[in-house]
């Protein structure tokens, strides 16, 4: 059974149009999450606004929000003024165009969700946009209203429904050249870089989510199931950082004398494994034919 839906509206390409729904397709449910509690009780707190000047406790009457102008100058908005600038939500998704998939910068892409027909009346519509989708291989960009705020949303195949990803707007971005203008260009050999190269291929691989172990989440739910059994937690010594002074060279070619030697392990290990079998096929053989023979 599909969980509750997050939104509910209508797709619309040109005359074409059909009731879906939302769900959003990333969930932090299973992380584990800890809570603030007084010590002496092992009760829950609560949080509480305070005055940053006074440091007076404020009361849900007294709360208000406001914009800084300059330092610790505010200038208040009332609910009602927000309103007045929220985006009514009219719950459609018009696809205003199509664009080649490979021309999306990823670092615009934000929150993913699922696209499913609400409803059989709306299967038949739905199929033929997103089917047509599949032909063209291009991905519709359409604006939708969540939470009072528009988005504009990628919306592409995803098995037998659709995919709508929320994609951020450019002031959201920050300039790489501010992070990469100081970045030098040394002389790098070409030694080096076939170096570097073959241990990429050494590593070449598919993407398989399936493999992702979260190491850390796992450690925590050891940790509280051991905590919560009266266990001791014994706390391990800081590990000692290595130095950085390496030489590029050296570290490259013992990087991949590293995986090659691992990969003849694996070979060698494979082929006693295969030896050993042989002989005993071979001896259970000899043993059947002098059974024929006697």
């Amino acid at each position: 059974m599909a969980p509750r839906a997050y939104w509910k509206g209508s797709l619309k390409l040109s005359l074409v149009s059909c009731p879906v729904v939302l769900y959003p397709a990333s969930t932090s449910v299973e992380k584990t999450r800890f809570h603030m509690i007084n010590r002496e009780t092992g009760n829950r707190l609560k949080q509480q606004m305070v005055d940053a000047e006074t440091g007076e406790v404020v009361e849900g009457d007294q709360k208000g929000r406001g914009y800084e102008l300059s330092k610790g100058k505010y200038v208040e908005i009332e609910p009602e003024e927000l309103e007045a600038v929220q985006i009514e939500s009219n719950h459609t998704i018009d696809i205003d165009s199509f664009v080649p998939r490979e021309e999306i910068d990823k670092r615009y892409l934000n929150h993913p969700y699922y696209i499913a027909p609400d409803g059989k009346a709306a299967v038949d519509a739905f199929a033929v946009i997103r089917d047509a989708m599949k032909d063209q291989d291009r991905v519709a960009l359409a604006r939708i209203v969540l939470t009072n705020r528009e988005h504009v949303i990628a919306i592409e195949p995803c098995g037998k429904g659709l995919l709508g990803t929320t994609l951020r707007f450019p002031y959201e971005l920050r300039d790489e050249s501010e992070f990469f203008d100081d970045i030098k260009n040394p002389k790098i050999t070409k030694d080096m870089v076939e170096l570097a190269s073959h241990i990429l291929d050494s590593k070449a691989a598919h993407f398989d989510p399936s493999k992702f172990k979260d190491e850390y989440e796992t450690a925590l739910k050891a940790l509280v199931k051991r905590k919560a059994s009266g266990k001791t937690i014994k706390i391990p010594e800081p590990e000692e950082r290595p130095s950085n002074v390496i030489n590029l060279m050296d570290a490259l070619k013992q990087s991949l004398k590293g995986k090659r030697a691992a990969k003849a392990a694996r070979h060698s290990s494979s082929r006693r494994s295969h030896a050993q079998r042989r002989p005993a096929r071979k001896a259970h053989r000899s043993s059947a034919r002098a059974r024929k023979a006697g």
